[in-house]
């Protein structure tokens, strides 16, 4: 009898305190949701402030942000630092080159001038020679200046390229006119294949690109011929440069690419090794890019992809 009692108490007594530990519970719940939707908020503000490059150092009370925040706030501001050093250093960069290039400008011009001066003048044969050399030397220095300051401009992004939706013909006769007086001096037959072709490049840099392949098809060629065609695909206009030279092994194709690599069976050639990274760099930086086929003892052909969007 008293046991039933004791029941019929406890069980009022418990329903109210469900309800209490119900509604403190979904209480919780809200707050919990509010309190991340009010993180996440912060931590979507500061991404796009990074993102956008506006994000600044803030002073933060870590103990009211959670961890997480705390450690991308910590990130973001190192990265700001980071990208604020690195736009220091790339004016440094742009500022060296500049002067680099201003500085060697005049005194390799006026080198130039007074070797082919002297070339005029009534020598011996061998003062002769020494001015023609004097002559090779400076054009030498003038092309190795000229390409290292185009390299680390183009590494640093100094150089802007503009590509646009531009004829090919126009560009590739330009190159041909270039290579002409090259090609016949070794007694090489040099031809271009007409195209009415169109692709998204800029005209000025994609022509220095394909002209250096070019130059090292003639400079690599002995007997034979060189020819440019065009061939077109769905997303792309291929620009084949063929020639009949002494070919790249397979070993080294991968390697041709690279800042200042000379392979063992072209050195006794002039040359600093930076022409085809040059063209991989330019054409890299308009979504193209070059292949390579190639034989020993039975030239190459090299394959400039250029954009069609």
């Amino acid at each position: 009898m008293y046991e039933d009692v004791k029941y019929t108490i406890e069980i009022p007594l418990l329903l109210p305190c469900l309800i209490i530990f119900g509604a403190a519970l979904i209480a919780y719940a809200i707050y919990c949701r509010l309190h991340l939707r009010k993180q996440i908020h912060k931590i979507d503000k500061m991404l796009d402030e990074a993102i956008n490059g506006t994000f600044t150092e803030k002073e933060y009370n870590e103990t009211e942000l959670s961890y997480l925040e705390s450690k991308l706030w910590k990130y973001l501001s190192s990265s700001a630092i980071s990208a604020k050093n690195a736009a220091e250093e790339k004016e440094k960069i742009k500022t060296l080159i500049a002067d680099i290039s201003h500085q060697t400008k005049t005194p390799i011009a006026n080198i130039c001038l007074y070797s082919e001066l002297l070339s005029e003048s009534e020598f011996s044969e061998e003062q002769k020679d020494y001015t023609e050399r004097i002559t090779a030397q400076s054009e030498k220095l003038s092309f190795l200046i000229s390409s290292l300051v185009k390299m680390s401009r183009l590494e640093t992004g100094i150089i802007s390229i503009s590509p646009k939706e531009t004829p090919l013909a126009p560009m590739l006769e330009d190159i041909i006119s270039q290579a002409q007086p090259k090609a016949s001096e070794k007694g090489l037959q040099l031809s271009l294949i007409c195209t009415d072709e169109k692709a998204v490049f800029d005209e000025k840099w994609t022509n220095e690109a394909i002209w250096n392949i070019v130059d090292n098809a003639i400079k690599y060629t002995e007997s034979g011929k060189i020819s440019i065609s065009v061939k077109s695909y769905e997303m792309f206009v291929c620009v084949d440069i063929s020639d009949t030279g002494c070919g790249i092994p397979e070993e080294e194709q991968a390697q041709i690419f690279s800042r200042f690599y000379r392979s063992e069976n072209t050195s006794s050639e002039e040359g600093v090794g930076i022409g085809l990274y040059l063209a991989r760099q330019i054409i890299s930086a308009q979504n193209g890019y070059i292949k390579i086929a190639s034989d020993t003892g039975k030239g190459s052909v090299f394959s400039v992809f250029l954009s069609k969007l």
